[in-house]
């Protein structure tokens, strides 16, 4: 009896984009004698464990396994669970995140709402008692308590399990304490609303009241007996939540922080380290202007230690603010035309270098995570490296092209590399520049390698990957499929293998594939990233110039061109047939955002501006308008829509006023609900019958 080979996109489906059974979420301990991690036990295995990686010879082994902590029951989610993993695009099980103690000798999780700790040491793990559903377990810095969040309230239990009580509680259901406001998790990336002192004897805690924000409703047409989720959604214009900071000891006494709110009402970062007083960056909501505060935990009273200013916006970092063990600040900046690296008020980069994010920050140096820049020696094309920095000069620590990320701590550096000519990323463990141990990966084997070309397209030099069918010979010209994110935070052309693996399977249906990634999208310069500033259809034109510069070289057939994509990509993939029918002949858009109107604060507004004061540039940036369709002229390209019914960040609404104006203005169309789907797509059959419905919707668009 022969079993028939799993199909790529089931197997893509399957194993979660073949992230599953991948180690991820590192943590170094400070003496350098672990490593300490999460991985499933295989490439189909969604439910995580938490491992240790013992660096004195003692091997690997699991601290904490989610199936025998559980007794073998599934999980069970609260709602704010939920809404937290899909804030980070969480598609596992198991345990998902962890926190530790400084000295990386506890830990501290989530399962099903219960908090369990673990002795990273000893490899035991056990269930505290106490009430949930807990989301978000920390362990104070010494080790003896943990503070969470149930029921919108901050609480905090003994290590042991004593004296569980709440520490702050809301004053109404509008109210959180210890939780990201949606827009903070969404768009900021601050995932957390607590952080605890050095001394372990107090909290910073956020505080979000709601009440502001303007109710939505998501319902499940599916099942009509469901009532609709009901949804704080601060949309475009719109009042975002109030949050406010107290510091709250363990005694319970509280003080709040104090600075200019109404003027910076964006709490984007904090930090509590003990190189320094508590720093907070805030931003005013135009994010032209953002204050880098010290507190004093005492009185709640706020001094300024830096101030950044830009006439278009200002961008977030991960890894800083911070404070250097000497106490300088450490912020990444905009100076020059450059993205650098600022200890203090130095620079410590210069155009060379496009800094991304602070990975660590020692005694003799900044470690980063880096592209070359516009005045590199050589260009990069997808990408990113690992830096040692300092007033000497840098040291790239990775080595090969490929995308680097990196995790430090005394003295051990956990290096994690993607290149193109193999699947997955390599885990090594360096001390002192020479690899002491590995941590394997138990993801699947893609089954197919993408037969892909790094290049740069047009006048602009935009990044391309130009993508081939496995077995194509050459000789004749291909119908094209453009398959783009295109915006901002979104880089799709990486010096990556898996990255390019959907794109490979679609050219492996007839396809030359073009990933095009043009103005907005990050990696370059800051130049290059605030070009899109009022005006996001010049995305557009760079996928356009891509394509044109790229058929000179490449085998392409402009008479057949289609574009996908999804969020970003949707609406790039919806505005090119609508905007463009005379270079695309078919779109199939995924999760578009049509209507910018309908989408959040934080984000929409740093791009487009406030709707009222500018609402050309809404206009100008949409598929439809109150009227219907911006541009209702031209010739009618085939267009599938794509939306997932539970979608509360890009909710369905947008697609179904796009169809509204089609249908109005006599364009044919299609469109695909999907029942009980959100932004993430994680169940198999979608998934997997996603990627069918788009080849067969192509083939018929493209004859």
């Amino acid at each position: 009896m022969t079993t028939e080979p799993v199909s790529f996109p089931r197997l893509h489906a399957r194993t979660q984009r073949f992230t599953l059974g991948a180690p991820r979420a590192f943590t170094v301990a400070p003496d350098a004698s672990r490593v300490v991690f999460l991985r499933s036990d295989s490439g189909t295995d969604r439910a995580n464990s938490l491992r240790v990686l013992d660096l004195e010879g003692g091997g690997e082994r699991v601290a904490a396994d989610p199936r025998a902590l559980l007794g073998g029951a599934g999980e069970r989610l609260s709602p704010e669970e939920r809404a937290r993993r899909e804030r980070s695009r969480e598609g596992g099980a198991g345990i998902v995140a962890y926190a530790t103690d400084t000295a990386v000798e506890l830990a501290s999780f989530a399962l099903s709402g219960r908090l369990f700790t673990a002795e990273l040491r000893a490899g035991t793990a056990r269930e505290l008692p106490v009430a949930g559903p807990v989301i978000d377990p920390r362990p104070s810095p010494d080790g003896r308590h943990i503070a969470y969040v149930a029921g919108g309230a901050l609480r905090v239990v003994g290590a042991e399990g004593e004296g569980d009580r709440a520490l702050a509680e809301p004053e109404s259901e509008n109210v959180t304490y210890g939780l990201a406001e949606f827009v903070a998790a969404e768009e900021m990336h601050r995932s957390r609303g607590f952080w605890w002192a050095p001394g372990a004897d107090r909290l910073l805690v956020a505080r979000a009241d709601d009440t502001p924000v303007r109710r939505w409703w998501i319902s499940d047409p599916a099942h009509p007996v469901r009532e609709p989720q009901r949804v704080a959604y601060p949309a475009a214009g719109t009042p975002n939540a109030d949050v406010r900071l107290f510091v709250i000891g363990l005694d319970g006494v509280r003080t709040e922080v104090s600075w200019d709110r109404a003027g910076y009402p964006y709490l984007a970062q904090v930090h509590w380290s003990a190189a320094g007083a508590p720093l907070l960056l805030v931003q005013a909501r135009d994010q032209r202007s953002q204050l880098y505060l010290a507190v004093d935990p005492d009185t709640g009273a706020t001094r300024m230690v830096h101030a950044d200013e830009d006439p278009v916006w200002l961008d977030l970092f991960a890894g800083v603010p911070c404070w250097s063990p000497s106490g300088q600040l450490v912020r990444i900046a905009d100076e020059g035309g450059a993205r650098v690296l600022a200890v203090g008020e130095r620079p410590l980069t210069g155009p060379q270098l496009h800094v991304r994010a602070v990975l660590d920050v020692s005694d003799d140096d900044v470690l980063v995570s880096a592209s070359a820049g516009e005045e590199a020696a050589e260009p990069e094309t997808g990408e990113v490296h690992v830096y040692r920095v300092n007033e000497l000069g840098m040291e790239r620590v990775s080595e090969e092209p490929g995308v680097h990320s990196a995790v430090r701590a005394g003295g051990v550096t956990v290096l994690v590399s993607a290149t193109l000519d193999r699947p997955g990323a390599q885990v090594r463990v360096l001390r002192g520049g020479k690899q002491v141990a590995s941590v394997p990966s138990y993801a699947e084997n893609p089954g197919l390698s993408p037969r892909v070309t790094l290049t740069q397209g047009g006048a602009r030099r935009i990044p391309c990957a130009v993508l081939m069918p496995t077995d194509y010979p050459g000789d004749t010209p291909l119908p094209v499929l453009m398959d783009p994110y295109g915006g901002p935070h979104g880089q799709r052309v990486v010096a990556a293998h898996n990255a390019h693996l959907t794109s490979q399977w679609f050219a492996d249906q007839g396809f030359a594939v073009i990933v095009a990634d043009g103005r907005g999208t990050p990696g370059r310069s800051p130049a290059w990233e605030k070009a899109i500033h009022h005006d996001f259809t010049v995305t557009l034109d760079d996928q356009i110039e891509a394509l044109q510069d790229l058929a000179k070289t490449y085998p392409l057939d402009l008479g057949r061109v289609a574009i996908r994509g999804w969020s970003y990509g949707g609406y790039l993939a919806a505005l090119a047939v609508l905007r463009r029918p005379d270079v695309f002949h078919a779109a199939v858009a995924g999760a578009p955002v049509t209507d910018w109107r309908l989408y959040d604060t934080h984000y929409t507004e740093r791009y487009l501006g406030d709707p009222a004061a500018d609402p050309q540039a809404y206009a100008g940036s949409s598929l439809v308008t109150d009227d219907g369709l911006v541009d209702p002229a031209g010739p009618h390209r085939p267009l599938m829509i794509v939306h997932g019914l539970a979608d509360d960040n890009v909710v369905v609404a947008h697609s179904l006023r796009l169809s509204s104006a089609l249908l109005a203005a006599g364009r044919p169309h299609e469109v695909l609900p999907l029942s009980g789907v959100t932004h993430m797509t994680p169940q198999e059959q979608v998934a997997e019958n996603l990627l069918l419905l788009q080849v067969d919707f192509l083939r018929r668009a493209l004859p």
